[in-house]
């Protein structure tokens, strides 16, 4: 079966190399057919699982396609590469082939096709490069931004700003978080600007900027149905008992439904919160001296979800 399909392939890149031939009555080459044939040799040689050949078509494919102007069905060939050598275990190749055929798409008007591609690329590359995956979704938004398709454009760099968390990127999480607040207020989807607040207060707490975490609250007074919702009592209380490094408080919240169920990146934050001077582990209520004898011994020192880095 597989021989089959090579032989199929080669004779496909024979009909192609025939259609670039020129004669005394054939002044050009059809690189339209000879983009056709290769795209057929292509598909034979993947079928025939010959991932390197595969590619190698799809590259030929493409540079007929460019010759022949037609950018779009270029692009599809560079992408289709692309996924050949992520067959081949060849992931950092293959996303460069993604990107190249991203930035054809968006010369060819058809931006939307581009960043669903970046967005696929962040996907691959995400279980073994985290940067560059933050890059590549940071890439799609800005791509979905431009066209006004701003529910795409915050859905994207949500993905990025959770993965700045997973790096420690703190302050640019915190950018990150902010313009992705202000699209979902843009498209009045309040519910997850509430959520967003309560990103914003976990990171800007880890940062060590209580006043940020603040504002972020103060801010979201003015979004409809956030006064008085559990998403502000919850940080309310949050800030109030961190201002008075009341840690069983801040473990309370930190540790209620609300903020465990959130994200992964965001409830590891949450639960790894601590107050300034709460001996980096130790529950401590404040530091002044407890009135009416003693509450009991301390807990157990807990871990640091973030010792040796986040998983």
């Amino acid at each position: 079966m597989a021989a089959q399909k090579i032989n199929e392939a080669h004779e496909h890149i024979a009909k192609a190399e025939k259609c670039l031939k020129t004669s005394m009555t054939k002044w050009k080459p059809d690189y339209d057919g000879a983009a056709s044939e290769m795209a057929k040799a292509a598909v034979a040689f993947k079928n025939a699982k010959q991932f390197e050949q595969a590619k190698d078509a799809y590259l030929k494919e493409a540079e007929y396609h460019t010759e022949n102007k037609a950018l779009f069905h270029a692009a599809k060939a560079y992408e289709q590469a692309g996924m050949m050598l992520k067959d081949m275990k060849k992931m950092p190749e293959a996303i460069q082939l993604i990107e190249k055929a991203s930035i054809m798409y968006v010369e060819n008007g058809t931006s939307g096709t581009a960043g669903m591609a970046l967005d696929r690329a962040g996907k691959l590359i995400e279980p073994i490069d985290l940067e560059k995956a933050v890059d590549l979704y940071q890439k799609a938004a800005s791509v979905f931004e431009n066209e006004d398709r701003l529910r795409q454009a915050a859905e994207l760099l949500g993905k990025a700003s959770r993965l700045l968390v997973r790096l420690r990127r703190l302050d640019e999480a915190a950018v990150s978080l902010q313009k992705e607040k202000n699209m979902y207020k843009e498209i009045e989807n309040y519910p997850t600007c509430f959520k967003k607040t309560i990103a914003q207060v976990l990171v800007h707490l880890h940062r060590g900027d209580f006043v940020a975490a603040d504002k972020c609250v103060r801010e979201s007074y003015s979004l409809p149905g956030f006064s008085g919702s559990e998403d502000c009592v919850s940080m309310e209380t949050l800030l109030a008992a961190y201002d008075e490094q009341d840690e069983d408080d801040v473990s309370r919240v930190c540790n209620s439904p609300l903020l465990k169920y959130m994200d992964n990146d965001y409830a590891k934050l949450a639960i790894s919160l601590k107050v300034p001077g709460g001996g980096g582990g130790k529950k401590k209520k404040s530091p002044v001296a407890p009135q009416g004898g003693s509450a009991g011994p301390p807990p157990a020192e807990e871990e640091d979800d973030y010792e040796g880095g986040l998983c």
